[in-house]
């Protein structure tokens, strides 16, 4: 079961991000979190759409957007998150 949770990280990299209607965000491009905890903070986006470019998303230091990563509902072929949650 350990082995599974180290690979997770890796697996989600570069997955599509979608919302629960099926709007398209972007790509995993990398995933923040508490390095002393563990805890999950946000997924960095890569190739981000129109549509999400018109969201006033949270960014990082690089200009890189965010998406807290509470709001992500299911991970399979790709991510779905609750855009609810995130505006």
């Amino acid at each position: 079961m350990a082995d599974e949770e180290k690979k997770f990280g890796k697996q989600i990299l570069g997955k599509t991000v979608v919302s629960k209607s099926g709007k398209k965000f972007g790509m995993v491009g990398d995933i923040i979190f508490e390095a002393r905890t563990g805890e999950l903070i946000h997924l960095v986006l890569t190739n981000p759409t129109e549509y999400t470019g018109r969201l006033e998303l949270e960014r990082d230091k690089e200009s890189r957007m965010l998406i807290p990563f509470s709001s992500v509902i299911a991970v399979g072929d790709f991510v779905v998150v609750s855009e609810e949650d995130i505006i």
